[in-house]
Parts: structure tokens; sequence; C-alpha cells
């Protein structure tokens, strides 16, 4: 990245990050929170939340344990039902853009994420994803193009960015290129350690990692994934962790996305997506718990969008009885704009009480980081 590009970035950054959000910090939080475990649960409603909880017969779960719940608004610039790519955007940046773009304004200006603030200024940064690592909502916090569509450009970009952690998919974007540029070897260049299987990359302790354990997408949970994304999230925390406190103890900014929630959604698949609810809330209990034993920890859980529509009414209207059955229906196999949930844990997690705008919620973060 050239030095003119870079001061654009950063001078729109702070130029961004200097707004009101119109809601003052508590108090205690002006200072002390150090990490930050941002989780995105893509097309992740109030009711798939319910529904999971439902399915586990109410017993104890992660979202239980939040110390703070807000409702989030999701429209982007120019829709009332966005896409992921303006709404990655809103909640990486802070700023409302159109469907299909990514980093940047309506107008084409480049804007800058939390997480690339966060290495600016010293952070260790970190992305895990069961989806392409290209994809849209992870691609929010590092890319710059006007069609999300653009996954090749995208992981040129990301080749050139300093993220210490990188899990997910999206290996075939970096070798075997149809512009026959190495990516590989472009990060391999950069000190990463760079790896295609998950048994291999979860040996590592320390370093720059980049590990991209499939050509695409990472498969659905139940049909082979397994265990991934509480297991990289678990993985990324101790690599960052480590390397945090080896160079000045600045600590991290971390985001990680269920990404399979939406798909599952897309396709009206209840029995899926209910696997990857239970998923995301494996990789959610272990972000709090981590929250509980490294003390100026914030985790912040919220979704980009509703997908689905997803009620759950009455097996039966006659409620004298002892037990009526939920059905569980779709009305759209596409996103909606009802308002999706927040849960907030941790250092500073008062401050995520009430409606807010998508916007708000990196402009919070980045104040609550002092950057």
């Amino acid at each position: 990245m050239n030095i003119i590009k870079y001061s654009l970035i950063v001078f729109t950054g702070l130029s961004l990050f200097s707004c009101n959000t119109n809601r003052a910090l508590s108090e205690n939080d002006q200072a002390g929170v150090k990490n930050v475990i941002y989780m995105i649960g893509d097309g992740m409603g109030l009711a798939h939340v319910t529904a999971m909880m439902i399915e586990q017969k109410y017993e104890p779960c992660a979202f239980d344990r939040a110390e703070a719940v807000g409702l989030v608004k999701t429209f982007s610039a120019n829709n009332r039902i966005t896409d992921s790519a303006a709404a990655g955007t809103a909640l990486a940046t802070g700023n409302k853009t159109n469907n299909g773009m990514l980093g940047l304004t309506p107008g084409g200006d480049t804007i800058q994420s939390v997480l690339s603030r966060a290495g600016v200024f010293g952070k260790k940064t970190g992305i895990v994803v069961t989806c392409e690592i290209e994809n849209a909502t992870p691609a929010a916090f590092y890319a710059h193009v006007d069609n999300r569509s653009k996954s090749a450009e995208i992981a040129l970009q990301l080749s050139h960015d300093s993220i210490d952690v990188l899990f997910g998919g999206g290996m075939k974007y970096f070798n075997g290129r149809d512009d026959g540029i190495d990516l590989v070897k472009n990060l391999k260049a950069k000190n990463y350690q760079v790896f295609d299987k998950w048994t291999d990359a979860i040996q590592v302790k320390n370093g720059k990692v980049a590990a991209f354990v499939a050509p695409g997408h990472l498969p659905y949970h139940d049909d082979g994934r397994g265990d991934f994304l509480p297991e990289a999230t678990s993985k990324a925390l101790e690599i960052l962790t480590n390397d945090s406190q080896a160079s000045g103890n600045k600590g991290f900014f971390m985001m990680v996305e269920g990404s399979q929630i939406d798909w599952a959604s897309h396709g009206n698949q209840f029995s899926k997506l209910l696997h990857e609810v239970n998923d995301f809330e494996k990789s959610v209990k272990i972000a709090f718990d981590y929250a509980d034993a490294h003390p100026g920890t914030l985790v912040v859980v919220t979704a980009d969008h509703e997908t689905g529509g997803l009620i759950m009414p009455s097996g039966n209207v006659d409620f004298t009885k002892s037990e009526s059955g939920i059905d569980y229906k779709f009305g759209s196999v596409s996103h909606t704009g009802i308002m999706v949930p927040l849960f907030a844990y941790g250092k500073g997690a008062a401050n995520f009480t009430g409606i807010f705008d998508n916007t708000d919620v990196p402009k919070i973060i980045n104040k609550l980081l002092g950057l």
C-alpha cells in the first residue's frame, strides 16, 4: 500500500471515529478495555437464538450470561433491507454504504475498519470465520472494493494487510489464481505461517498465521466441519494473547463470524440452522470465559441482519392444553429488515444497552479502546 493511500485511509478513519455517537461512556469505562472479541452471527435474528434455547430445553447457555442486551437496526445506505457487504461495512467501520460495497462510502471514498485501526495503534488482530476469508463480512474489516464479488481483488488486498491471525476458507484465491500471482508466497515473505490443513495450524502457539483450510467455504457443521469454529476461536485467542504479551501487552482485536447461519436460513433448513447457531454459541462461551479470565476484555455479539423471517407459532390454538407444541416456520428465503440482537459481556458491556444503529457499535468499541 503506498503512503498516499495509507495516509488517506488513516485520515478518513480519524474523521469517522471523531464523530459523536450521542452515547456517553460510563465513567468506569473511560479506560480499561484492552481486548475486544467482536462476534457476528451472519443472518442470526432473535428468533434463531430463541429456537436454540427452546431446543436445548432452556438449559443455561452462553447468551444467558450477557451483561447487557440491545437491539440493532440494520438498513443500508440505499436499501431498507441490507446485504452482508453493507451491513459488514457498517459494523466494521461505523459508516453506512450501499448494498454490495465493502469498506467504501457510497461515493467511493475509502473508510477504515476498527480492526485496521486497532492494528495501526499496535494491537494484535485476528479474523476467524467458517466461510471464505474473502467473503463479505470478514472482507468488510480489511478490503475496499465497489463489489463484494471481486474475491480475487479482495484476496490481493488481504495479502498486503498485516492481520496477525487469519482462520477460514478461501485458499483458491491465494494460489492457482488467473493472474498467476502466488499470494501464499507473498504471505510467507511477510513471515506468515501458512496452512491448508487445520490439523497443522492448530499446533501453532505464536506468530503470524494464515490457515485457509478449504479451497472455498468450509462445509456446514453437520456436513463435516465439526468443531472448527470453537477450536479456531480458542486457538486465535491463545496466539493473540501470547503475541500481545511478547510485544508490549497492548491487547488485541478479533472478529469471529458464525458465517453459515445465514445460508441455512436462506435455504429454510431448520436442522442446519440449529447446528450453526449451536456451533456459534460454543464460540461465544469460549469468548465469555476468556473475558472472565482476562480482565479488560470486552465481548460484543451481534448479527449483520436477520435471514429467513423465522417464527415459532404454537402448534395448537387451544392454550388450555399443557403443551401445544411449537412449529418452526420461515417467512422468507431472503434477508429481512427485523432488528437483530446484541449481547455484550465483560469490561465496557454496560454501554450496549438500548437500541442502536449498526454504525454505533464500532464507534462505541473505538471509544472504549481509546483509539
